[in-house]
């Protein structure tokens, strides 16, 4: 691919704190040059004392049209959405903002979708099954509401986090899709194993669940893309476990956030 960049290239940020592990920049900006839109995808490395001042800035420039939200500002990006859909409102959280017509922001958060539709790819429907679910942040949250939504028969939560993980778990059940409760780090019992926290980026991390009592009956992800293979992913194959890595949940994730941010807006809920 040969890059267009001109004085027209319209302009969407990823912002995180980190942000040097990040894959996305070059799929994102090949997948919009490849739909015909002369545009680019560049990361910002931001602290969360200086977001809400730094979205302000880059909100004054006319040709930035999106903004990619990962961690730890999916939460706090909500707040600077003028609008959200619905799912994004629920959740309080968003991963993808795109401008609306008065250059205001409008939000969406695709990190659920895109799990379960990698999820079945890999040839796992979560219809009907039991599902324990490591985190309660942006992604782990926005990954429990669709798993809700996609017919999980229960839905279990850990999450270091007490306050956090009882609000979500309060939310979810109020849903009425099936029980929603307080899980442990043993997966015991469980049809899918999923971790939707950063252990396993760095060395020394501990493990999100105990491997020990994974057995090759169940379907294990890890929504972490640094390393490719995290160390859960790499413990539940030598189970002999079916798995996804988080690689493979962002390039549906991707696909969604592209055809967000390329879509006008025409937001129906205020956030």
């Amino acid at each position: 691919m040969t890059l267009e960049l001109s004085g027209a290239t319209r302009l969407h940020y990823i912002v995180g704190d980190p942000i040097a592990q990040v894959k996305s920049p070059a799929g994102v900006t090949a997948d919009l040059q490849a739909g015909g839109h002369n545009a680019v995808c560049v990361p910002a490395h931001v602290a969360p004392a200086d977001l809400a001042a730094w979205t302000a800035g880059v909100s004054r420039a006319q040709n930035v049209d999106g903004i990619i939200v990962t961690v730890p500002h999916k939460f706090a990006c909500f707040e600077l959405c003028a609008t959200t859909s619905d799912r994004a409102a629920f959740l309080g959280t968003v991963n993808t903002m795109r401008r609306n017509p008065d250059g205001s922001w409008h939000g969406d958060m695709f990190d659920g979708l895109g799990y379960v539709t990698a999820m079945r790819e890999k040839g796992c429907d979560p219809a009907g099954k039991k599902a324990l679910l490591v985190g309660a942040g942006g992604a782990g949250s926005a990954i429990a509401h669709a798993l809700l939504t996609a017919g999980v028969s229960e839905l279990a939560l850990f999450d270091a986090d007490d306050v956090r993980r009882t609000a979500l778990v309060e939310r979810l059940a109020a849903m009425g899709r099936c029980p929603v409760g307080h899980g442990t780090a043993d997966p015991s019992g469980f049809d899918i194993v999923i971790n939707a926290t950063p252990m396993g980026m760095k060395a020394g991390d501990p493990l999100p669940v105990d491997v020990t009592r994974l057995r090759p009956s169940m379907f294990v992800g890890c929504v972490i893309t640094s390393p490719a293979v995290s160390p859960l992913v790499a413990a539940a194959r030598a189970q002999g476990c079916s798995s996804m890595t988080g690689a493979d949940m962002f390039a549906r994730v991707r696909d969604l956030m592209v055809a967000f941010l390329v879509t006008p807006s025409s937001p129906a809920r205020c956030a």
